[in-house]
């Protein structure tokens, strides 16, 4: 999720109460809502760095109680005011858990379980920016805001911002995850309740969009994906404008780049993997390979990818690895 969800979420839960625990409660409870973001400055490393330290041991169930101290600690140098450390670990922890839990709900995902265990968990309900989310949290800072204008108009005494707006603000917040979450599950049960081309769905998924009824649907069978839209308020017929992409079989140019860093890495990322190997554009008697993740992008117009080109020799030559957030359609879609 961005880091202005993020903060908002840190400031309404600090306005609903918990800044009382300790003086600069309200500063605490940001940075740890914050506080695993600490690891995107591994974006200066490049794709490589990124893909595998970004949402890594930060985002950890392991690391929450160190990520909490961590937001302490800053809070403390820079506010130079005491605190009761006690009081703000408890709060710092649940700042740093509304970060795991918003982020568990878009597509990118964590992994909460390192250092033991690499799986991606991810609940796709939520794209990464949400504008209907930005309004919720719009409307708990703008509301106590025009109260006191409104009341100072009248001659009232200047309050400071209360608890109503933002618990109200995390009620609707949470209302809406909840209602995407049941369309999310409509969604995939709509794809997994089909067969596609005479085989049986191995898996099915639906990813989010701007519009909470508008969802991309991906199933895999055991030689393809087929992806469909999906319009939730219309009937669902996936025959008539579904994509086909054919999984490519596992040659020794696919198994040459395989072997190289790039891939490597993006391996431990991707989650609905779909390889393209076409005669390279540039060299001779040479493959480009190339490795997308579905849930980002198409071989169309990938997202996330990895590529590289693999001589005649199946030597792999220029592979790299290339991210964006963007999913696009095919052509004449």
């Amino acid at each position: 999720m961005d880091n202005l969800t993020h903060s908002l979420v840190g400031l309404f839960l600090a306005r609903a109460g918990l800044k009382r625990f300790t003086p600069r409660g309200t500063a605490i409870m940001i940075v740890a809502a914050n506080a695993p973001d600490f690891d995107t400055v591994c974006i200066f490393g490049g794709p490589m760095s990124y893909i595998h330290w970004h949402r890594n041991i930060t985002h950890s169930l392991v690391a929450l109680p160190v990520m909490a101290l961590l937001a302490i600690a800053v809070v403390r140098l820079l506010g130079r005011k005491q605190i009761r450390w006690l009081p703000a670990f408890f709060i710092a922890i649940i700042g740093v858990a509304s970060h795991l839990i918003l982020d568990l709900t878009n597509v990118y995902g964590v992994r909460l379980l390192l250092p033991f265990s690499g799986h991606w968990t991810h609940w796709d309900i939520t794209p990464i920016f949400d504008l209907a989310l930005w309004a919720i949290l719009l409307l708990g800072v703008a509301a106590p805001f025009l109260g006191r204008l409104v009341g100072s108009e009248i001659g009232e005494k200047p309050k400071a911002p209360g608890a109503g707006w933002a618990i109200v603000a995390l009620v609707l917040f949470t209302a809406y995850d909840y209602g995407r979450s049941v369309l999310h599950d409509h969604a995939a049960a709509l794809m997994d309740s089909r067969t596609y081309h005479g085989l049986a769905t191995l898996r099915a998924g639906a990813f989010p969009g701007e519009n909470p009824l508008k969802w991309t649907g991906i199933v895999e069978l055991s030689d393809s994906y087929v992806e469909v839209p999906i319009d939730l308020r219309a009937a669902f017929h996936p025959d008539l404008d579904q994509i086909v992409f054919k999984k490519a079989p596992q040659t020794p140019a696919v198994m040459a780049a395989m072997q190289t860093p790039p891939f490597q890495r993006f391996l431990e990322f991707v989650q609905y993997p779909i390889w393209v190997a076409t005669p390279s554009p540039e060299f001779e008697r040479a493959t480009q390979v190339s490795l997308v993740d579905l849930r980002f992008g198409t071989p169309y117009a990938p997202g996330f990818f990895a590529t590289a080109t693999v001589t005649d020799r199946n030597q792999a030559e220029n592979s790299t690895l290339s991210m964006g957030m963007q999913r696009a359609p095919a052509p004449g879609k």
